[in-house]
């Protein structure tokens, strides 16, 4: 059976702090912090933000639009220009 420790490390395994167990000198917590606090106020702040705020992925959808291309059925020069208006509209708001 294995046995873990407290932060769940297995026996045995190296015991060095690790950079994502939260013991950041005082120097890097500062930076952590203004980073955070910084976060939406820059563009990629901006843009993760705008990401994590999308509908998840519906993938029947996703297979019906693969079906109409390989068929022939589906006219993406007027579908990709709307869809890349849409995108620009929403960048701009």
């Amino acid at each position: 059976m294995h046995q873990f420790d407290i932060n769940g490390r297995f026996g045995g395994q190296n015991q060095q702090d690790h950079p994502l167990d939260g013991n950041l000198a005082p120097d890097e917590d500062l930076i952590m912090e203004q980073i955070l606090e910084n976060l939406n106020t820059t563009p990629i702040g901006k843009v993760l933000k705008r990401i994590a705020s999308l509908p998840e992925v519906r993938q029947d959808k996703i297979l019906d639009v693969r079906r109409q291309l390989t068929e022939g059925k589906y006219d993406l020069n007027s579908r990709l220009d709307v869809a890349l208006d849409r995108v620009l509209e929403d960048l701009s708001t």
